[in-house]
């Protein structure tokens, strides 16, 4: 906060100079503009990638076979609620259904979003499918593996509820 503070105490005087240092240089000369990364940066205060709460999920990397999730390393299919991880028992694309879902109809608070991660390419969702999901609340975001498991990092850590079902990489369409 105090880093924001001294940046809007900075921004005017920072405006005054370069007006008064333009004003100033002649036209073979360019004028010299300050650094204003010190200024405005935030980086040293926020480090999403280093200060991930120990009790959030986070992957760090995926496989052909599987993925990382906080250090561990999982083999096969994970569904990931908020900040729980579990093995899910689709092998395959063809196998994901409404059945192989069903924890959404128990689970609560129901997430706001479920991220399918289709393995390496993205596939159609049934309407079958499409049709639980939404009966359940969720919206549906259908994508790679790899792309899948980012955007969940990405939502987990703004502090969305989010769910993810993620087939791994390697699984052939």
């Amino acid at each position: 906060m105090a880093v924001r503070v001294r940046a809007v105490e900075t921004l005017p005087k920072l405006m005054r100079r370069l007006r008064k240092d333009s004003a100033s240089s002649t036209v073979t000369q360019s004028p010299v503009l300050p650094s204003l990364r010190r200024a405005f940066s935030l980086y040293d205060q926020i480090n999403l990638i280093d200060n991930v709460p120990d009790d959030q999920l986070r992957f760090q990397r995926y496989t052909e076979t599987g993925f990382t999730v906080n250090g561990v390393n999982y083999e096969g299919s994970l569904l990931c609620v908020g900040n729980l991880v579990t093995s899910w028992g689709p092998r395959n694309f063809s196998e994901i259904t409404p059945q192989s879902l069903s924890v959404f109809q128990i689970i609560r608070p129901i997430p706001e979003i479920l991220i399918l991660g289709c393995g390496k390419n993205i596939e159609p969702v049934d309407p079958e499918l499409r049709r639980f999901i939404r009966s359940t609340g969720m919206k549906l975001e259908s994508l790679d593996s790899r792309n899948a498991a980012s955007t969940y990092n990405i939502l987990n850590e703004e502090g969305r509820i989010v769910a993810a079902a993620l087939l791994p990489y390697g699984v052939p369409s």
